[in-house]
């Protein structure tokens, strides 16, 4: 199983968080998801099933934290930069949910025949106790915020997330995606 320290060792954006109980939120988050899942490396899982040759939900989670980092370091309104990161750490963890492996392949769960990832994201935040605010974030990351109000965070989170699967996607198309 995954344990708490491989969490903190791939994610060394958990550093960026300041509030450190925060920051031991996220890796509560991750590791619970892990365990639900039954996941073993945190390598093993897709960022997309959407398309083939997608990358990994890790180095994706890793992009997207370094994007929303930079943005919201640009902006001059007031942010929660811990919120920023918090939220883009955890925005796809409910992948963790929708997606099993099973005689080998990664396939959608049963789980996530039902319920989308943003949604037991969300979900599996709120139990463990992250600020509303972070819950927000992942429920509105992707098409289901569409609905919402999102705060300036979840808007940042939004779209740096639909940069980097829009780009993933464009390069597949063309072929020239490697990894």
């Amino acid at each position: 199983m995954i344990e708490k320290r491989d969490i903190e060792n791939c994610f060394t954006e958990l550093t960026w968080i300041q509030e450190k109980r925060l920051r031991t939120m996220v890796v509560n988050v991750w590791k619970t998801a892990a365990d639900r899942g039954k996941w073993h490396h945190l390598q093993e899982i897709p960022f997309t099933l959407i398309f083939e040759n997608s990358g990994l939900l890790v180095d994706h989670t890793k992009r997207i934290t370094a994007l929303v980092r930079n943005v919201g370091n640009t902006r001059e309104e007031t942010l929660n930069k811990d919120h920023l990161v918090a939220g883009a750490l955890l925005h796809d963890v409910g992948k963790l949910l929708e997606y099993e492996l099973k005689d080998g392949k990664i396939l959608k769960s049963a789980f996530g025949e039902k319920t989308r990832h943003p949604a037991a994201g969300a979900q599996l935040a709120d139990e463990c106790g992250l600020p509303k605010e972070v819950v927000h974030i992942i429920a509105a990351h992707s098409h289901e915020g569409d609905m919402m109000n999102r705060t300036p965070e979840a808007i940042i989170i939004h779209h740096c997330d639909f940069i980097d699967f829009e780009i993933k996607k464009a390069l597949q198309k063309k072929g020239e995606l490697v990894t």
